[in-house]
């Protein structure tokens, strides 16, 4: 079945109260899609975010982010006064997300809202945190442990909670624990919220896609509980980091700092670890794209304490055998490879053996770089998702404005793009005109957005992962215009 889809990150979502949330927002953005025909939303990772801000580094690869809790819907529950959070600053500018403003602002608000809640005694949270134990209970310890200690990394906690001496964390908990129950009762109300999300998409026919970095982030509850799956020295401190080379995107390489995991003892005990994080993100979404899938076939080590990622060494993956034993325990899912990057032939291979689809992003098609003709939509196959560009991309119109003349040339020569009908719209429709299943714009491109919207610019700190939506944007004359286009190509969802 052809389908097409709109990559939107909640944080991008309007709201009044300095990003976007899983309230009546991101219901009237269901509302869009359906009209438009479009049977799946893309979004970021979810979890609660850390260094940078970026939702590829989160404290937990369970959690939800606390950021995404609509204010107005525990208001309507009664655990908030509306006078309690209406009148407070919640930034300067509605199109970017002030996350220094956010943690100051939004946590003290939280705090209200977890205080009636506990007070109330509700049987269903007593339910959620017995159901989410596994992973609950260590992150709302981490959590505590973190804001007792200032924020700073466990990794700088006093030895006997950085290696989880037991006579330690029990007195831990008796002493946090009415911060453990607000951490807690954060997480419940954002698994409501989100499971009220869910049920909306799917009662309109759309299906949610989510994301799922491969790593881990260092500070994070995962790798704290879970020390032993880790590349990590006695001391808990990692050994090896990941990255990604040196190539024509970037001198100096990627140096991503997320620790790395202990394949050989992951194999030893069936990968457990990662079998209860895929299910887990299953019940979130109804299709998972892995990040960085070429780390199953072999990963870029980096020695700990280097500042580029130019000294770093391949070293083998677990491979199909890892894809194996989620086939056979989970049962076959719908998962998409992110297959970009440098492929070798064993990454091919593997993305072949694994049944997944590939993805293609069509800027890559016509820049001089890096580029090639497996991008070009006439060397598609259909077992593949396509997109103009990812939230790592330029959004189309930046891409033009700065991309070299003759790429900007040839894309133009290639798709017949006109200024009339607007590049933007001349390259998604290519993306919808191809074989691919599946056909994923940015909502930025919708808008036909220059650099200035862009939501990532990999290695780099500062403004990213800032860009949010203005009130209005996703209107009927727009949900009209793209179901036309949808359907012109035979992608209309329900």
């Amino acid at each position: 079945m052809r389908r097409a889809g709109i990559l939107m990150p909640i944080s991008s979502l309007p709201s009044p109260y300095g990003i976007g949330t899983m309230g009546a927002e991101a219901r009237a953005f269901v509302d869009f899609l359906a009209e438009g025909g479009q049977s799946c939303w893309q979004l970021l990772p979810i979890g609660p975010t850390g260094f940078g801000d970026s939702p590829y580094q989160s404290f937990s690869s369970f959690a939800g982010n606390p950021y995404f809790i609509d204010l107005d819907m525990l208001a309507g529950e009664g655990l908030l006064e509306r006078a309690e959070y209406e009148g407070l600053s919640w930034g300067d500018d509605p199109a970017r997300v002030d996350y220094g403003l956010l943690y100051q602002t939004r946590y003290p608000v939280l705090r209200k809202a977890c205080r009636q809640l506990l007070e109330q005694g509700r049987e269903d949270f007593f339910r959620f945190c017995a159901a989410e134990e596994d992973w609950l209970e260590d992150y709302a310890l981490f959590m505590a442990l973190k804001d007792k200690h200032g924020g700073v990394s466990w990794f700088d906690w006093e030895p006997e909670l950085r290696l989880r001496e037991p006579a330690a964390l029990n007195k831990a908990k008796k002493e946090l624990a009415v911060e453990c129950a607000f951490w807690k009762a954060v997480q419940y109300l954002f698994f409501r919220q989100w499971k009220a999300l869910k049920d909306y998409a799917h009662l309109k026919g759309v299906s949610l896609l989510g994301d799922l970095p491969i790593y881990a982030a260092g500070d994070s509850a995962d790798v704290w509980a879970d020390q032993d799956q880790f590349q990590l020295d006695k001391e808990g401190r990692p050994t090896e980091v990941a990255g990604c080379p040196p190539d024509s995107f970037s001198a100096d390489g990627q140096l991503w700092g997320n620790p790395l995991f202990d394949w050989e003892g992951m194999k030893k005990d069936g990968y457990s670890w990662w079998l209860r994080r895929i299910a887990f993100q299953f019940r979130l979404y109804d299709t998972l794209r892995i990040d960085h899938f070429r780390g199953f076939d072999s990963y870029y080590a980096i020695p700990y304490g280097e500042t580029t990622a130019k000294n770093g060494r391949w070293r083998p993956g677990p491979g199909i055998e890892f894809f194996r034993r989620v086939n056979e325990t989970l049962g076959e899912k719908d998962i998409i490879a992110e297959d970009l990057g440098f492929l070798t032939p064993s990454v091919r291979q593997l993305l072949k053996d694994s049944g997944y689809p590939g993805m293609k992003i069509l800027e890559f098609a016509f820049d001089s770089r890096d580029g090639g003709n497996d991008y070009l939509p006439h060397c598609y196959t259909s077992h593949c998702v396509v997109y103009t560009g990812t939230h790592d991309n330029d959004t189309i119109m930046g891409w033009v404005a700065t991309a070299p003349k003759e790429d900007v040339a040839f894309a133009r020569d290639y798709l017949r793009l006109t200024e009339e009908e607007g590049y933007h719209w001349g390259m998604m429709r290519a993306a919808w005109a191809s074989v691919a299943e599946l056909a994923v714009m940015q909502f930025q491109d919708l808008l036909g957005l220059d650099s200035e919207s862009r939501m990532n610019i990999p290695s780099t700190l500062g403004t990213n992962w800032q860009w949010r939506t203005l009130p209005g944007t996703y209107d009927h004359a727009l949900a009209q215009r793209l179901r036309r286009e949808v359907a012109l190509y035979q992608r209309l969802g329900r």
